[in-house]
């Protein structure tokens, strides 16, 4: 565990004492603190904080850390979850038609910007194929009809639960995972949804921005949950349009901002920035940013 950086993340009823006896509990351990965030949302009275640990010179392994760190989070009645940067996130992507957000994605994690395995693609449609082949990543065509939902999601999951997935990326998956389907996957399926929400939810975002002559449009990354399109935000982006724009180009114009907001989120995702309450994402800042 010395040669890598180690990561808590904890949400709890605000308290006195919160800071120094976290943050004392890790001195004493022998750990170097390289950030300490903090957010406290005084209208519910929350507290959360991320904080980075170099265990350089420290003579202790995972399974003992997380056990001593009882004796300060049982007291306290503290969330919490820790994360090690030697431990990489499998990752399944779920596509159907649309290619410029998988492009993306491919792109990013094979030059590093996305630190984690990229196992597998996962598409209702054949028509993405080639490009898992370039990038030489499983691709599985998985058809699916309303005939065909509850056996064609059983197969996904059966795949995603094999390879050990950690992280699900619909990146323009065109189809609405079943509440079973989602409920298996609490807060690992992110989704990018065409649109500022939570305006223009569900299909066809574009064209209804356009009928509304919307002079801004956007895209939300955010996780998925069983009611569509409502799940906690991670990130959103914007671009100021006209009166002279079409549906045509709102989507060329939209299909970069949605790039852009799938692979921050992501990457904030993989980086463990973020702590999910009350269907809201808490996000912390990369440490520097």
């Amino acid at each position: 565990m010395t040669s890598q950086k180690v990561t808590f993340l904890i949400k709890c009823e605000d308290q006195k004492g919160l800071v120094v006896k976290i943050t004392s509990f890790f001195y004493d351990k022998g750990f170097n603190i390289l950030s300490c965030q903090q957010y406290v949302n005084s209208n519910q009275n929350k507290y959360y904080m991320r904080i980075c640990l170099d265990p350089k010179g420290t003579n202790i392994n995972k399974v003992a850390l997380e056990k001593d760190f009882l004796s300060v989070a049982k007291p306290l009645n503290l969330s919490w979850s820790s994360h090690y940067d030697n431990d990489k996130s499998n990752v399944a992507i779920m596509v159907s038609h649309t290619s410029h957000c998988l492009y993306d994605l491919l792109e990013k994690q094979r030059e590093g910007v996305l630190d984690c395995n990229i196992k597998m693609i996962i598409s209702n449609h054949e028509k993405l194929k080639p490009i898992s082949e370039m990038f030489n990543i499983p691709y599985y065509y998985l058809p699916v009809d309303k005939n065909s939902k509850g056996q064609q999601e059983a197969q996904v999951m059966k795949l995603l639960d094999i390879n050990k997935i950690d992280l699900i990326i619909m990146a323009r998956y065109m189809q609405i995972l079943s509440s079973n389907f989602i409920n298996s996957y609490p807060e690992k399926i992110i989704n990018i949804h065409h649109s500022f929400l939570p305006a223009f939810q569900g299909a066809n975002p574009y064209r209804r921005a356009y009928e509304r002559g919307v002079k801004l449009i956007g895209a939300t990354a955010h996780y998925a949950t069983v009611d569509l399109d409502e799940g906690p935000i991670i990130e959103q982006g914007v671009e100021r349009v006209t009166h002279e724009s079409t549906p045509k180009t709102l989507k060329r114009i939209g299909a970069d901002i949605e790039r852009l907001v799938l692979a921050k989120a992501v990457k904030c995702h993989l980086q463990n920035q973020i702590i999910v309450a009350d269907n809201k994402a808490i996000v912390f800042p990369e440490a520097g940013e």
